[in-house]
């Protein structure tokens, strides 16, 4: 075998096996016996809420262990074609070989990613909001782009997605909007997208053609389950409806279904107005005060960590981390991990993933070396 060859397929089993500690495949089996046994009982379905955590556990457990295992036996079965090409030297059989040890290394990669995510809630659904900041309407338009281009993310990998509230600007773009990602890891996923993101760009809002530079800040937090048991007083909340509107004001349906929900303690507002009931919207906002309200105790304890050890990573995701510069010259660039590209159209169409992986991969040098 040509040593190159050699070298690389030991470098993809190494990394596999690696893959498989951090995993800890007989733990993942056992977990997986356990919910099976819960999965089977007859009476499963008489709290249909614990019903869908368990089959949707399941579902996703026994996704991972199919994955592992097959990219292992994918990964013997390489080594063969390699020595049956090279002992018949096939040419074709060959380049069959090559094809699959490239499409291996992107997937054993992918999957490698995947296990950089171990915080304790990185494997939850993810609430994320998008909301202008400093630019005018440049910055609307801007987080309405960023809304685009998360939804296209969630598009490309097949991961449902539900708009819960869209806040319009009056000239053009949004002034915010609330979206659930639901999928494995996609709270640990779109967490590191949490922060800042600045644009540079001719405006096609100005008469004269001049550069704008718009800010928009994203929030993600991950989604509240019914464990979490997270404590809303009525006596707390304030709740109002009012009538769903569109871009530029426009009523969009003649009931009062809307609402908004005002957490009166900390004066954390939240509404939802995609829904077709009022009491779907609201049952939508309590979920997202919920995981609010969660998140806000988890900075709670973070700070109180802080003033004991110092700050941690987290602390800085606040700040602007990306910029996305379409005049005079094309670029997207992290400005945490440097990580860039000059195809600034495919970013904004969704093309995220090289961004994300890099990040996670600096986090976990940062903490290695910190």
């Amino acid at each position: 075998m040509n040593p190159d060859v050699a070298a690389d397929l030991k470098d993809l089993a190494d990394t596999l096996a690696s893959v498989e500690a951090v995993m800890d495949l007989d733990a993942l089996r056992a977990k997986i016996a356990e919910l099976e046994e819960l999965a089977a009982r007859p009476n499963l379905w008489d709290d249909p809420e614990t019903a869908q955590q368990i089959t949707s556990q399941l579902s996703h457990k026994q996704g991972e262990l199919r994955r592992v295992t097959e990219l292992r036996q994918r990964l013997d079965d390489v080594y063969v074609l390699y020595e049956l090409a090279e002992d018949e030297g096939d040419a074709s059989s060959l380049a069959e070989a090559d094809a699959e040890r490239a499409r291996l290394r992107t997937e054993i990669s992918s999957l490698e990613v995947r296990t950089l995510l171990s915080g304790e809630y990185d494997e939850r659904d993810a609430l994320v909001t998008i909301r202008s900041e400093a630019g005018g309407v440049d910055a609307a338009d801007w987080a309405e782009m960023l809304l685009r281009m998360y939804l296209r993310w969630a598009e490309r990998h097949g991961y449902p997605t539900e708009v819960y509230d869209t806040s319009y600007a009056e000239e053009a773009g949004i002034k915010s909007a609330t979206f659930k990602v639901t999928a494995p890891y996609a709270y640990g996923t779109l967490s590191v997208e949490q922060g800042t993101h600045r644009l540079v760009r001719i405006s096609p809002f100005d008469n004269q053609g001049r550069r704008q530079t718009s800010f928009a800040g994203v929030e993600v937090l991950p989604f509240v389950e019914a464990v979490d048991h997270v404590d809303i007083p009525e006596k707390d909340i304030r709740i109002d409806v009012f009538r769903s509107s569109g871009p530029g004001g426009q009523s969009v349906n003649t009931t009062d279904s809307a609402v908004r929900i005002t957490h009166l303690p900390t004066g954390i507002v939240v509404s939802c107005q995609n829904e077709r009931s009022q009491m779907q919207n609201k049952a939508r906002a309590m979920q997202v005060l919920a995981a609010k309200l969660a998140e806000k105790q988890r900075e709670e304890r973070r700070k109180q960590l802080e003033e004991i050890s110092g700050p941690t990573t987290q602390a800085s995701w606040g700040t602007q981390i990306r910029s996305y510069v379409q005049a005079p010259y094309q670029l997207v660039k992290d400005l945490r991990t440097d990580h860039e590209t000059g195809n600034v159209q495919a970013v904004i169409d969704g093309d995220l993933d090289e961004f994300m992986e890099s990040f996670l991969r600096w986090r976990r040098a940062q903490q290695e070396t910190g």
